[in-house]
């Protein structure tokens, strides 16, 4: 049974699969990332680390849950690619903002 995700959470995904810019374009301008122990703050250092991702692995992220905890929607996507450990269920916590997300924490 397919899962209803959020509009800027199934934005971000469809966005996952393309480029920094947009991906950066789903984060408002001042939004924050967490990701494997590393914080970006901003839409270009959003930009860049999704940039940095996708030179390193190839990877498709596909959602599997939704769930709501408090001011976040927490979706768990099953993540697969080239690189080490894959696959693997990954946490994504976001919290929205006016249509965007204002802050995202991906975590095993």
């Amino acid at each position: 049974m397919p899962i209803t995700l959020p509009e800027p959470v199934a934005a971000y995904f469809a966005a996952d699969q393309n480029d920094g810019d947009a991906v950066a374009l789903c984060f408002t301008e001042n939004a924050v990332v967490t990701d494997e122990r590393r914080t970006h703050r901003g839409r270009d250092a959003i930009r860049r680390w999704k940039g940095e991702a996708s030179a390193k692995f190839r990877y498709t992220a596909d959602p599997v849950a939704v769930a709501k905890e408090g001011d976040q929607t927490v979706v768990t996507a099953h993540v697969s690619g080239d690189f080490p450990g894959s696959p693997v269920d990954l946490r994504y916590a976001f919290v929205l903002d006016g249509g965007k997300i204002a802050r995202l924490e991906i975590a095993p």
